[in-house]
């Protein structure tokens, strides 16, 4: 059974890219969202394996957000990414409750991977 995936990123091009490139790597995109506030709901009714989360989300900070989804029931696997470097976004990236950081411009089905427990 393939892990399932929700996107979370506010630009439909990055989301668009995100989801061909998982469901090639085999992974199953449950859903796609583009705000925190919708992320929360949707990770409250599909239950993902995994949330690929943009740091920087029209209505939320994506590094604060990924403690709040981490510590939801079900227990999703949150990744990181943004078009920024982990070295502009700060120390917060280590406290943030996600698997690790993905910069935007490399992410990639084995980059995703090789954060998953």
């Amino acid at each position: 059974m393939a892990r399932t995936v929700l996107i979370v990123d506010d630009h439909p091009g990055f989301r668009a890219s995100a989801r061909r490139m998982l469901e090639a790597g085999g992974f199953e995109v449950a859903g796609e969202v583009a705000d925190g506030a919708s992320a929360r709901r949707v990770n409250r009714q599909l239950h993902p394996d995994v949330i690929l989360l943009d740091v920087q989300l029209p209505d939320a900070d994506g590094i604060e957000l990924a403690g709040e989804l981490s510590g939801t029931d079900g227990h999703p696997s949150v990744v990181l990414c943004s078009s920024r470097t982990a070295e502009e976004l700060g120390a917060g990236l280590d406290s943030s409750g996600a698997l690790g950081f993905v910069p935007k411009d490399e992410l990639t089905v084995a980059s995703v991977v090789e954060l998953l427990p």
